[in-house]
């Protein structure tokens, strides 16, 4: 699948929640299916600031994209995990910068797969590339002909790894497959992640995990400790690991947000 279009049928699983299309029901998105609304729903009555948390995360990422293109003069972006497209994307947000700017995105929600042509309108002076394929199996990623032929692995690169490691519920398995993404990478390279915890409200979040598991999607918490060790032997750009409204926000509001309403670290570090 060279040119993003769907050739064959696809097994939308539509049977079980993803999160993806989660994160797509509650952001106001269309793609998303029964199984998908009653997991967000069943959610938000344990939990009503999910959809608070949710926009932060893509705020987050907003920030994050465009502090690498201006600031760090990465343009070049692997983004795993991508999910449902949802205007700005990532490739949207760094070509405002950097019109020139690369971005391969890749996702295991079949669904994602059937959207793959709104992630390759990219500007005429860049590029951007899709593949169907899951964080658990970095090789194929990384072997993909469309990694390789858009992606100079040579020079920096932007890892994007936003609200994708919880699926991994295995702690070994999850530092494993993001270690092996980042062996990879130039010096140069920069990692950008949001990690999922239940710090700052322990009790609800642990009945929020619950319901997660009871619709067939998984989700793992991890403490500021845990999220560390996805960035050992990175630096981490200031403020350093910091719950994600607080990375950098781009004016005060953000701030206003109770802590117990935001369950994800977000961080980004330099790989030297």
């Amino acid at each position: 699948m060279s040119d993003g279009t769907p050739r064959t049928s696809v097994d939308l699983q539509t049977d079980r929640a993803h999160g993806a299309r989660i994160y797509d029901y509650i952001l106001g998105g269309k793609d998303n299916y029964a199984a998908d609304r009653a997991a967000a729903e069943a959610t938000k009555q344990i939990w009503p600031a999910l959809p608070v948390h949710m926009r932060a995360n893509r705020e987050f990422m907003h920030r994050a994209s465009r502090y690498l293109a201006t600031e760090c003069g990465i343009d070049q972006f692997l983004d795993i995990g991508s999910g449902i497209p949802t205007s700005p994307n990532l490739h949207e947000v760094v070509q405002e910068v950097r019109p020139e700017a690369r971005v391969v995105y890749t996702d295991n929600d079949p669904i994602v797969l059937t959207h793959a042509r709104e992630l390759m309108s990219s500007t005429e002076q860049g590029r951007t590339a899709y593949v169907a394929a899951d964080l658990r199996d970095p090789d194929t990623i990384l072997a993909s002909q469309e990694f390789r032929e858009t992606l100079d692995a040579n020079r920096p690169i932007g890892l994007m790894l936003i609200a994708v490691v919880h699926f991994i519920e295995d702690d070994d398995e999850a530092l494993d497959v993001v270690r092996r993404i980042i062996d990879v990478l130039p010096s140069g390279s920069y990692v950008t992640a949001t990690v999922a915890t239940d710090h700052f409200a322990p009790e609800v979040l642990a009945e929020v995990r619950r319901t997660y598991h009871e619709h067939g999607e998984t989700l793992r918490w991890r403490s500021h400790a845990e999220t560390a060790q996805f960035f050992d032997g990175l630096e981490l750009v200031e403020p350093g690991i910091v719950q994600m409204h607080k990375w950098r926000p781009d004016n005060g509001t953000a701030l206003n947000v109770p802590d117990a309403d935001i369950a994800m670290y977000g961080a980004i570090a330099r790989k030297p």
